[in-house]
């Protein structure tokens, strides 16, 4: 089976242990089959339960933790991921499935695709999931949104992201989509014109105290950061908080 970026994953017969390197995908194989995951980073914190050997970040993945526990697949993001990591793990003979999810559509196709490669079958929740996102309403009025990520240095959503094409969905655009770079520097002082600034608790943990002063002449939206930038069984639960999150 090849991957989303076309790569031929050389997948055993049959899957049996699984390391994910990305908290979405954690979630993704941990509710469709438990048990399947013998190791995951220190940031993938759904389930909470989870109790698999830690491989440290998705950015510093520990490879040689990773290669001891012999998976059978490991599952990473062309986006969370670095491709450096990722040669070692395939270097060290280990077969390598990176997902690359930039939309809404993608992400429902995508977690299809990497769920069959572990073996499995398409779980409700990702039909619940895409029905949920489909019954939403065509939003009636537009909105213009700037979404910090980051702060010192100030940090924002650019380009071609699954972040923007959520927003997006639900009628907020983002004021940096034409920017050179997915995730540009910004100067909250000199922005494109907007009339929201979303604020999501991760990676930065904005919060009414810490985030909204540096926009004041717009109203904030603080909203989930699992909701607005994680793909898998989130994805239901955003299709109905997400709205009133950001309808401010």
């Amino acid at each position: 089976m090849n991957d989303d970026l076309g790569l031929d994953v050389p997948l055993p017969t049959r899957v049996e242990r699984v390391v994910s390197i990305v908290p979405s995908l954690t979630e993704a194989v941990a509710a469709t089959a438990p048990g399947l995951l013998v190791g995951a980073t220190d940031w993938c914190t759904h389930p909470p339960d989870l109790d698999v050997t830690r491989v440290r970040g998705t950015k510093n993945p520990d490879v040689d933790a990773i290669v001891a526990l012999a998976p059978d697949l490991v599952l990473a993001n062309q986006e969370e991921n670095r491709a450096s990591d990722l040669d070692a793990l395939r270097a060290a003979g280990l077969a390598v499935w990176v997902t690359d999810i930039r939309t809404l559509d993608g992400a429902f196709a995508s977690l299809a695709r990497m769920l069959a490669a572990c073996g499995l079958d398409r779980p409700a929740w990702l039909d619940e999931a895409e029905a949920a996102w489909a019954a939403l309403p065509e939003p009636a009025v537009r909105r213009r949104a700037v979404v910090p990520i980051w702060r010192r240095p100030w940090m924002a959503v650019g380009r071609d992201t699954f972040t923007g094409a959520v927003l997006a969905r639900l009628g907020v655009d983002n004021a940096l989509a034409d920017a050179d770079e997915r995730y540009p520097r910004i100067d909250p002082a000199r922005l494109p014109a907007h009339d929201l600034v979303v604020l999501p608790d991760e990676p930065y943990l904005f919060t009414v105290d810490d985030g909204p002063e540096a926009f004041p002449d717009v109203p904030a939206a603080l909203v989930s950061g699992r909701l607005l930038t994680w793909y898998g069984p989130s994805l239901a639960e955003a299709a109905r908080d997400l709205p009133a999150a950001v309808a401010r």
